[in-house]
């Protein structure tokens, strides 16, 4: 059912997440509720109830919004060590796009399957890394925990005393080539049945 805005166009979900997520990087997902974003859209709060059922459900449509805009690396044969590289950039961009809605993501992880999208791109590039199927999982996770923690004290200005963006990049980058490095080298895994 279309509700009709104002404006007299119709009130589409997509319109919805996104002036969601305009709301979210302003003031936080804890600040965002419905009658804000019925008052953004310049529609009755009721109006938003056609489309989603509550501000949890909204807050899912949002991260999937704004998961979508993440540049995964497809699997087009480059060297494993470029798409790692890739994907570690696209998800640190994606954080720095959306700090807040990231940070609400990292506090309430069942908004989000990380088994599906980026984290089944970081397996299918770990088996190309030649990672042992046993270890795939354990050293998703790691790097998973390291990005994320990077990004964290990244985005809150949490990287030592007053470093410029360009430190930062290149902490980033030093980083990301220790990983790669550690990884191409096998020593990690045990070799043992």
């Amino acid at each position: 059912m279309a509700v009709r805005t104002r404006r007299g166009e119709p009130l589409s979900l997509d319109e919805i997440h996104a002036t969601a997520l305009r709301l979210i990087d302003a003031g936080g997902a804890e600040a965002l509720s419905m009658r804000k974003l019925a008052a953004e859209l310049d529609v009755n709060p009721m109006s938003l109830y056609h489309h989603v059922e509550n501000k949890t459900a909204l807050l899912a449509g949002v991260c999937g919004l704004a998961i979508s805009q993440l540049r995964l690396p497809p699997d087009d044969g480059r060297p494993w060590q470029e798409q790692l590289r890739a994907l570690a950039h696209a998800y640190r961009s994606l954080a720095q796009a959306h700090p807040r809605l990231w940070a609400y993501v990292h506090e309430h992880p069942e908004v989000v399957d990380r088994k599906e999208g980026m984290g089944a791109v970081l397996r299918r590039i770990l088996h190309a890394a030649g990672v042992p199927e046993r270890d795939v999982e354990a050293t998703s996770e790691i790097l998973y925990a390291f990005v994320t923690g990077f990004v964290y004290a990244e985005t809150r200005d949490h990287l030592g005393e007053h470093p410029g963006a360009e430190d930062v990049d290149r902490s980033y980058e030093i980083a990301i080539r220790l990983i790669l490095a550690g990884l191409a080298s096998g020593e990690a895994f045990d070799t043992q049945p």
